[in-house]
This record gives C-alpha cells, sequence and structure tokens, in this order.
C-alpha cells in the first residue's frame, strides 16, 4: 500500500447524554510513508462500513459515565458469560482444561481506596488511589490465555459462541480503560497537570497491513516522545511491549518465558491514537521521563538489544497532528481537556469526502447486540475448521 497525497482527517465528536451537541476537529498528517498509508487504510475502512469499537475509545478522562463502579460491574457480566460457556463443557470436550475465572470485581478490589493516604507529588509512594497491579495484571493473563494472539488464537477463543467471544475481547479492553480511568483520577487529586486523556480509535475487523522499514523510521525518530494534540499509529495486536515488561514488572532480566509474552509491532493499519495529555519529549525539561528512558536504555543494553534496533518497535509511531488554534480557538490544554470530556463519542470520520458515520454509542440499550451481530463474520472464521 502506498499513499500519495496528503489528505486532512476531519473528526466529530458528540456528547453522549445529547446527541445534537457536537464539536469536530481535524488531524494533519505528516509527509512520512507511514502517514499516508495511513490515511489510505482509514479511507478503505470508512469505505467499508467497519464500526468502531466504542466502549474502547475515550481513555485517561478522569471524569465520565463510563464509571468505576459500571465498568466493574461489566467486568463481572462478561466473565458470568465466559464461565457458564465453560459449564456447557465444550472446552472438556475438545480435550482443553476446566477455564473458570474466580474473581469478582469491585472498585476495592481494582484500586486502593480513599481511606489510604493519597499524598502528593511524583515520587510519592502513598497507595490512596491507585491501581491494584496484580489484580490488574491477572486480569490481562486471563484475555491472553483466552484469546491468543492475532496470528495464533487460542483454542478457548475458537470454539467459544458469540456471546463468549465477545466477554473474552471485552476482559483486555476493560482492563486497559479500569487501568487508565484509575490513574488519570488519581492524578486529578495530585498532579491535575497530568492528567493524560486520549482518544483509542480502533475499528471492528481492521485489515492489517505489514510494517516496512521505511515505516519503522519513526520508532527512531519519535521514540517514546508523546505531544499534545499529536496522532500516532494504535497497537494492532495483543502481547507486552519490552518498555512494558521493564516498567510494570521491575526490569526483570529477560528469558525464554519472559520473551514468549512480548511482541514487536509487525502490522499498521487504519487506526489511530490521539494524545489529549502534557508533552512528555525526552530532554524537554522532565527529569523524571529522562531518568526513566536512559534506565531503560540501559536495561536493553543488559539484555544485548538496542534502543535502535527498529525491528524491536520501541516507542510510538507518529501520523500527524492536530490544528488546536483553528479546531478550538483557545491554547489552554487544561481548558480543552475539560471542553472534549462532554464530548467522549465519535459521531463521524471524513477524509477527501468519504465520510464514516457512527450513530450509536455505548451506552445504547442494544449496543451490545449490535456489536455482536457485526462480529459474527470474524467470530465464524476464527472457529474450529476454518
Amino acid at each position: 500500500m502506498s499513499g500519495t497525497t496528503k489528505s486532512n482527517v476531519v473528526v466529530t465528536l458528540r456528547n453522549p447524554l445529547d446527541y445534537a451537541d457536537t464539536i469536530r476537529y481535524t488531524i494533519i498528517p505528516t509527509d512520512s510513508s507511514l502517514s499516508q498509508d495511513w490515511v489510505v487504510a482509514l479511507k478503505q475502512l470508512l469505505q467499508s462500513g467497519n464500526l468502531l469499537e466504542k466502549n474502547y475509545c475515550f481513555m485517561g478522562f478522569p471524569n465520565t459515565a463510563r464509571t468505576l463502579e459500571y465498568m466493574c460491574s461489566q467486568l463481572n457480566k462478561h466473565i458470568k458469560t465466559i464461565n457458564l460457556f465453560n459449564s456447557t463443557g465444550l472446552w472438556q470436550q475438545a480435550g482443553m482444561a476446566t477455564y473458570i475465572i474466580e474473581d469478582y470485581f469491585t472498585p476495592d478490589t481494582v484500586r486502593f481506596g480513599e481511606e489510604y493516604p493519597i499524598g502528593g507529588g511524583r515520587d510519592d509512594d502513598c497507595l490512596g488511589l491507585r491501581v491494584k497491579h496484580d489484580t490488574m495484571n491477572r486480569l490481562h493473563n486471563y484475555f491472553e490465555q483466552l484469546q491468543g494472539t492475532v496470528w495464533g488464537l487460542s483454542d478457548y477463543y475458537k470454539i467459544a459462541d458469540y456471546a463468549t467471544k465477545y466477554a473474552i475481547r471485552q476482559l483486555n479492553n476493560l482492563c486497559h480503560e479500569i487501568e487508565s480511568l484509575v490513574l488519570s483520577q488519581r492524578k486529578q487529586c495530585t498532579l491535575p497537570e497530568w492528567v493524560r486523556p486520549s482518544q483509542i480509535t480502533t475499528f471492528l475487523h481492521a485489515d492489517r497491513h505489514e510494517l516496512t522499514d521505511a515505516h519503522r523510521d519513526g520508532f527512531n525518530t519519535n521514540g517514546y516522545d508523546r505531544k499534545f494534540g499529536h496522532v500516532y499509529m494504535h497497537w494492532t495486536q495483543i502481547g507486552k511491549t519490552l518498555f512494558e515488561v521493564f516498567r510494570d514488572e521491575g526490569a526483570p532480566r529477560l528469558d525464554s518465558t519472559t520473551c514468549e509474552a512480548i511482541n514487536a509491532l509487525r502490522f499498521y493499519s487504519g487506526e489511530f491514537d490521539v494524545e489529549w495529555g502534557n508533552d512528555v519529549v525526552y530532554g524537554d525539561n522532565l527529569p523524571w521521563h529522562d531518568d526513566e528512558q536512559d534506565r531503560f536504555v540501559q536495561w536493553l543494553i543488559d539484555n544485548d538489544l538496542s534502543i535502535n534496533d527498529t525491528q524491536l518497535s520501541l516507542g510510538y509511531l507518529p501520523l500527524g497532528y492536530i490544528d488546536i488554534e483553528s479546531d478550538f480557538g483557545i491554547g489552554d490544554q487544561v481548558g480543552i481537556r475539560n471542553l472534549l470530556g462532554k464530548y467522549l463519542d465519535i459521531i463521524q470520520i471524513e477524509v477527501d469526502g468519504v465520510i464514516g458515520n457512527f450513530d450509536y454509542c455505548w451506552n445504547d440499550d442494544d449496543y451490545e447486540h449490535t456489536q455482536i451481530e457485526m462480529m459474527r463474520p470474524g467470530y465464524d472464521y476464527s472457529s474450529i475448521g476454518r
């Protein structure tokens, strides 16, 4: 695939509590080969009628109708679906082990509450409103075992019925959404300027395309920098990155077991992420970020790896930026984030006159049924014998 023209992308958001209330912004792609190929892939997605996955779209906005209580109740509902499918005996008849998830999730099981000191400051060790990493890592492990990878779906997933396949997918979506919400609400109490909202724009059954060496140049030129109002390639596959292993698991010595869970990015798609948090750029007077990056580089060296190896997919791939001044008329980032918090629903995306309309919302009564119906072709393809 090769893009040939520079085409802006217009995104329209609406208030999920008032469908007549909308705003929009414009993405200006960069001149890189990846950005241009991304525009082509996005246009194809809009033409094909692929649906957006709206229940996993806006992350890190601390004030949202998708509360921690709501997401925990959704987790419990999907776990019940998985456990009930296990009771059918179909997994066992296929020679697979019984798979029962015994966790029951509440706000208290996924984060430390306000009864703990919350404190303040970046280096503060107080537990209040912190996510319980062991709980969330266990949840994510359930998802990885039940679904497998993009190139190797698990037998559990292949045999599961439609509702169970959908439920398995939601374990991953809700895991990351909960982690993001917990972090943003803690930051709102301790360091409000460092609340880091983002828009994760994913489609159901988005076509994936192989990354080229030219596409991968972005890993070296951008690294782990993130900028307010900038757009980055969405990570299109399952599995932890090297940086996540370094950060979340205490910089362990890499062995064969650890490496099995690490997946370098292989694909791109028409999907994209928008950063709505403050800039985090190496060498930009953020000593905590510079220190973490320096320690990460040393950890790679200690494990015989190089930060300059683009095949390791170390960083974020930039696609473009939003014309903040023209679209919002203000340069106040906090004000823009507060404004966006009212409009956490994508209703339309347009590229070169190609328009995708997404007139449905995660809080519609028939949302889950609609999503499952639209995903049925993919579910059938993934089943045993296909």
